[in-house]
């Protein structure tokens, strides 16, 4: 089977902006306009990795982290659980949300204890892109530039 997002895209630029927003508010526009937007693809360009750095990683946050991610993990395994019993099933979900907690808490306090100190802090990253450009097929292209044409003269 083929997969829905096969490599890099083939075609014509058709349109190229500066934020997200702007190539899928173009292509929103395109498909009301009954254009044939099978034969899009919007890419990404010139991308950036930015870290964000949120704060000093400390074994509370690590067992705490693991506390909470294990005691999700156990409630939704208790709450499957409890679907194929008919008695004690508060008891299964208490005891899964229980056993995932110190589980993952235990798995949190030796992951950071296998770090020996290199990445002493917490962060959250994003990958974003310069500019977004809209490629068309090339047959499709001509058309596509002109609709957009006019939309750019809409709200330009």
């Amino acid at each position: 089977m083929a997969s829905p997002v096969p490599g890099l895209p083939t075609g014509l630029v058709v349109g190229t902006y500066d934020e997200y927003p702007d190539a899928q508010r173009a292509v929103d526009y395109l498909a009301e306009h009954r254009f044939p937007v099978e034969h899009l693809a919007i890419v990404g360009t010139d991308l950036r990795q930015i870290e964000r750095v949120t704060g000093r990683m400390t074994w509370g946050k690590a067992l705490l982290g693991g506390l909470a991610t294990g005691a999700w993990l156990g409630l939704f395994v208790g709450l499957l659980l409890s679907l194929f019993t008919d008695e004690a099933w508060a008891q299964i979900v208490v005891m899964s949300v229980a056993w995932g907690a110190i589980f993952m808490m235990v798995l949190g306090a030796v992951g950071y204890a296998f770090t020996g100190g290199r990445r002493d802090f917490t962060s959250k990253s994003v990958i974003v892109a310069g500019r977004y450009e809209i490629y068309c097929q090339h047959q499709h292209a001509e058309d596509a530039r002109n609709h957009l044409a006019r939309l750019s003269l809409r709200t330009g």
